[in-house]
């Protein structure tokens, strides 16, 4: 089973859904389809109730394009990855593409930790 994610204009993935595996080939009408990631993601464009979205295949396990993709996700074309919300203001891009408090996450491991956007801290 394979995934695509559906992005807007803005390269924001606004929908994803289960499809055909990027190897098989299937017949539409009298014409083949499918058969590599590529060709899958040019016919799920084509789909009217696609209109307008531009299609990327991705992955559960990551190997794809970085993470699997997730509504609100950004598709960074250059990197060919996708890129989780930011999830605090605060928060910058690591080098790869994941997102980093300001402040390193403590080395206590005991107990559960969160981030406290309004002191800058993480807290139990």
């Amino acid at each position: 089973m394979a995934h695509y994610a559906f992005l807007d204009s803005n390269n924001i993935v606004v929908k994803v859904l289960t499809g055909v595996d990027e190897n098989i080939t299937q017949d539409d009408n009298g014409t083949p389809v499918g058969g590599s990631s590529e060709a899958w993601e040019q016919f799920y464009e084509q789909q009217p109730w696609h209109s307008g979205l531009t299609c990327k295949r991705t992955s559960y396990n990551g190997n794809i394009r970085g993470r699997y993709a997730g509504i609100g996700y950004t598709y960074d074309e250059e990197a060919d990855v996708f890129i989780a919300p930011k999830p605090f203001p605060s928060w910058i891009h690591a080098g790869n593409y994941d997102w980093e408090a300001p402040v390193p996450y403590p080395q206590n491991t005991e107990g559960q930790w969160f981030w406290d956007e309004s002191e800058q801290k993480w807290v139990r």
